[in-house]
């Protein structure tokens, strides 16, 4: 398959950009974009078949399941690291390897209920919280190791934004590929 339709496969809504100014309107839709995204998922993937579930958004990606579980595990690992910069001095967080992760038995085999019902739950939470950081909370950071960049909240929420809205454009771009 050529580079540039697999990256496009990779990345359907591009990868993300920050904006120039978090502006408190960019903020808002960020955060109801994290909101909304458990019953836009739910939607998308509730009357999958096993087999469809299975199956890769691309060649060599993730199946379904593994881009569902993947949300559960990334977006908890975003609610722990929201708190950690909320109550700590810059903290270091810890980075996990997703793509590990991706591969234990409860990503590869487990049924996609229990996912979305924790998505359910903590988008609450997170949004609850979001919505209710100051200009300076928005500003408070934490280093992520990887890279070792220095990420402030508000940048995380719209990360996490587009991160919602890339994983499940993986699902629908697949689901009309595939007719289904």
């Amino acid at each position: 398959m050529e580079d540039s339709v697999l990256e496009k496969l990779r990345y359907p809504i591009g990868k993300f950009k920050a904006p120039e100014v978090y502006s408190t309107d960019y903020i808002n839709a960020a955060i109801a974009e994290i909101a909304s995204f458990p019953e836009r998922l739910k939607k998308e993937v509730i009357n999958l078949t096993e087999e469809e579930l299975d199956t890769p958004y691309r060649p060599g990606g993730w199946t379904v399941r593994q881009v569902i579980h993947h949300c559960g595990d990334s977006h908890m690992n975003c609610y722990i690291r929201l708190k950690w910069a909320l109550t700590e001095e810059i903290p270091i967080i810890k980075y996990y390897y997703e793509d590990r992760w991706s591969q234990l038995d409860d990503n590869l085999t487990m049924p996609i209920q229990p996912s979305l019902l924790l998505l359910e739950g903590l988008h609450y939470r997170l949004a609850y919280l979001m919505l209710r950081l100051n200009p300076i909370d928005l500003k408070k950071s934490f280093i992520h190791p990887e890279h070792n960049t220095e990420i402030q909240i508000q940048e995380l929420i719209g990360l996490y934004a587009w991160h919602c809205n890339h994983h499940l454009a993986h699902i629908t771009v697949l689901k009309k590929q595939k007719g289904w």
